[in-house]
């Protein structure tokens, strides 16, 4: 009986690896793409990104004193993390980008025990606008990808991104269950093994890369600190711990665990430590993944074994480079096509929280609205502020952070710190 129990909590490990990898590999992608990485150097991003889920994963599971949240949560690279990482890698080196991350992990852990005093300042208004916003900004780059990320795409790329893009809206229109969460997972293969009968699917990445790696601690050289990058990557790094407040709500709520103050702080406790390690180790920042809540709720499995042995195997496939390299064999139109979908309802998040709020006796909720989404999308990317100095060209541009900033800033002084809706 025991043995089948832990038969099946196998399986659903897996199955729950699988709904937060097409996520998790995406992110490193993303951001070696924006900084011209080599394939040896995405290879490790990738691999040390995946052995890094898993140990965040662990660490998050635990339910002691001062540490661990204690619920069926799986960790995942935190999409609200490329723009502004690849703003700093870009404007400043990875020294800083990886600084800026360790910096951002040691402020986790420290606000942890008085975060429940400035989640008033995050009312659905709030965090419904900045997801929406993170969505938004993220397109662009799915599109560029569509296009195989040249100045004149050609017929081949955009047939292949359309390709995927139907591959995930069959899947999600005609699966159920487990299949219907990998959508985005089953699109990326499909459209890979589409683009290897074209002859554009490049596989010398997996034969170079090693058999077995070990993470190492600044892989990329040593940590860079400066304020701006690091001032960036903690707004990051709060809008992180909201979305992850919202991942611990809805479990403690589908498990029927009862959760308490101490308790979301111990979880902010173990994601800053897990983030302050992908600094030294030279990942991304980590945050609970929703796609994993909904496989709780499809399997009906609440405890936390299933998620043990996911964190087991996301460490075991983050020692073995090849599975990592085989990222790389995926065609950008294809990353393009399953991007704009997954980033799409990431956006569809956003606005599923505005309708939570108060728009008809509450026109101050307009307002925030409107102008954080605005200003977050407009101002992203922008060469509006090349007169200024690149410090400030670097925040200003940020999409996520400016949406952020405006959408706290606004509803405290159109709503007070005390609205909730």
């Amino acid at each position: 009986m025991n043995e089948e129990t832990h038969s099946r909590s196998a399986v659903l490990g897996l199955q729950h690896l699988l709904a937060m990898y097409a996520g998790s590999i995406l992110v490193p992608i993303m951001i070696s793409g924006a900084l011209n990485y080599s394939a040896e150097q995405l290879t490790y991003l990738i691999s040390t990104d995946i052995f890094m889920c898993g140990v965040a994963t662990f660490f998050q599971l635990q339910l002691r004193k001062h540490f661990g949240v204690g619920l069926p949560v799986v960790l995942g690279c935190a999409f609200q993390s490329v723009a502004p990482l690849s703003i700093i890698g870009a404007n400043q080196g990875s020294a800083y980008m990886f600084g800026a991350l360790i910096a951002s992990g040691i402020y986790v852990m420290v606000i942890a025990g008085i975060f429940s005093k400035i989640a008033a300042f995050f009312p659905p208004v709030v965090t419904g606008s900045v997801i929406t916003t993170i969505g938004l900004t993220l397109i662009p780059v799915a599109m560029g990808n569509m296009g195989d990320n040249i100045d004149s795409p050609t017929a081949q790329s955009m047939i292949l991104a359309l390709i995927t893009i139907a591959i995930v809206l069959a899947v999600n229109i005609f699966a159920k269950g487990f299949l219907k969460s990998i959508a985005i997972l089953i699109g990326l293969i499909g459209g890979t093994v589409i683009a290897a009968f074209m002859g554009l699917v490049n596989t010398s990445a997996v034969v170079e890369a090693p058999l077995v790696h070990v993470p190492q601690p600044f892989y990329f050289g040593m940590p860079k600190f400066e304020i701006t990058s690091i001032v960036m990557m903690c707004i990051i790094a709060t809008v992180s711990m909201v979305e992850s407040t919202g991942v611990y709500l809805a479990l403690a709520d589908l498990t029927g665990d009862k959760i308490d103050s101490q308790r979301l702080r111990n979880g902010y406790r173990a994601e800053g430590f897990a983030v302050l390690l992908g600094g030294i180790f030279n990942t991304f920042p980590y945050t609970g993944f929703s796609q994993n809540v909904g496989l709780v709720r499809i399997s009906g499995i609440k405890t936390r074994r299933p998620i043990y042995y996911t964190a087991l195997f996301l460490v075991i496939l983050g020692l073995l480079p090849k599975f990592g390299a085989m990222a790389q064999m995926i065609p950008s139109p294809v990353l393009g096509g399953a991007m704009i979908v997954l980033f799409g309802m990431v956006a569809l998040q956003g606005i599923q929280m505005l309708h939570q709020v108060d728009f008809e006796h509450n026109e101050h909720n307009f307002i925030i609205a409107a102008v954080s989404i605005a200003c977050g999308v407009g101002f992203n990317g922008t060469n509006l502020f090349d007169s200024l100095p690149t410090t400030l060209q670097m925040f200003l541009t940020n999409g996520i952070v400016i949406a952020t900033l405006l959408a706290v800033v606004l509803n405290l002084v159109l709503n007070g710190k005390t609205q909730t809706k």
